[in-house]
């Protein structure tokens, strides 16, 4: 399992590459049908997701492997 600050310097490598795309949070989360502050919750790891929908949400956003 990834150490709290590898996960951080994923999560801001994740939201740098979105806004290097010209795309928010926000917009990712609405294309992807999941609730934006879910997806934020993730990328800030307030859910670490371990299962249900922050899982498929830290899989689909690329922030840890399925």
């Amino acid at each position: 399992m990834a150490t709290i600050t590898e996960r951080e310097s994923k999560a801001k490598k994740i939201k740098e590459q979105l806004y290097a795309q010209g795309t928010t949070v926000k917009s990712w989360a609405e294309k992807h049908n999941y609730p934006v502050t879910e997806v934020y919750k993730v990328l800030n790891g307030e859910r670490k997701g371990l299962y249900g929908r922050s899982h498929e949400i830290a899989v689909a956003i690329g922030l840890k492997s399925a």
